[in-house]
């Protein structure tokens, strides 16, 4: 902060801050920055840290080979992606499935509509779709989404899924024109790298990403960065009148899956109840 202080005292007419290396993931000191300083907008790219020097090299490369003077990050799926087809051939091979439900949803609305409707029966769903996240953070691409008002949710999914400390926390990804309403700060995070306090009034309504200090390490949501997490938050929003839903990493105890391998693998030595694999649904019968 004495870092940040300085900064804003030299170039005063300067607002927007950005920041990279390993401290740029402290998501609780990120959250202070914008009350504590002249700076009102703070961007973290979502590999901060040494995996970042790839990002610019890459950056680097563009801006010197492809005659491009400018670089715009809204999204943080650039790893591998798997289509349908690819995905209904591991899932026929992997014989431990057979014990299961499966079922194939083509409309993507319908398949939303599934989604949200085991999400309001209290299921936990290991999600996958689209590309690996670049960085740390599950953004909705490789994620465990609940529903953030059950109250034991958090010791449910410590205990069960993750199998780690219980003060471990959960993040709630927020349809970002909603965040005024239930959070102090308003501000875009699509890279999970804030934490915010959480309005007073409504913390009691999620439970089970509200910090014990009243804070969220909130990711914020949009339609055009990811359609069908956003579409699938919204539907939820007008169901609860909650704009939100509690993202952890699709892990147990190793890196975030990749794969719709190694997805059904965490799938099946963790207590999930539904395994989402793009258009395709795994549930315990």
């Amino acid at each position: 902060f004495n870092i940040i202080a300085h900064l804003g005292k030299k170039y005063p007419e300067k607002k927007q801050l950005c920041m990279a290396g390993g401290c740029a993931q402290n998501s609780l000191a990120n959250g202070k920055i914008t009350n504590n300083s002249s700076f009102n907008e703070v961007w973290v790219q979502p590999a901060a840290g040494d995996a970042g020097g790839a990002l610019g090299a890459a950056i680097m490369a563009q801006l010197d080979n492809f005659n491009c003077s400018t670089f715009s990050m809204t999204s943080a799926s650039l790893g591998l992606s798997y289509d349908n087809d690819s995905i209904a051939k591991t899932i026929s091979k992997d014989i431990r499935l057979n014990s299961f439900t499966l079922k194939s949803i083509i409309d993507d609305n319908d398949l939303e509509d599934e989604i949200v409707k085991n999400i309001l029966g209290g299921k936990v769903i290991g999600f996958f779709h689209g590309g690996f996240e670049w960085g740390p953070r599950a953004l909705g691409n490789r994620s465990i989404i609940v529903d953030p008002r059950i109250d034991n949710m958090k010791e449910l999914l410590n205990q069960k899924i993750k199998k780690r400390e219980g003060f471990r926390p959960f993040a709630p990804s927020v349809m970002e024109d909603k965040v005024h309403e239930w959070f102090e700060n308003n501000e875009k995070v699509p890279f999970m790298t804030h934490v915010f306090k959480i309005k007073k009034e409504k913390r009691s309504y999620i439970p089970a990403v509200t910090h014990i200090d009243g804070t969220g390490r909130l990711q914020t949501v949009d339609s055009l960065s990811n359609k069908r997490y956003y579409n699938i938050i919204s539907k939820f929003f007008e169901e609860t009148g909650i704009p939100m839903i509690l993202n952890t990493s699709f892990n147990e105890n190793e890196p975030i899956v990749n794969s719709p391998h190694e997805a059904i693998n965490c799938f099946l030595r963790t207590d999930m109840d539904v395994l989402v694999l793009n258009n395709y649904i795994i549930k315990r019968k």
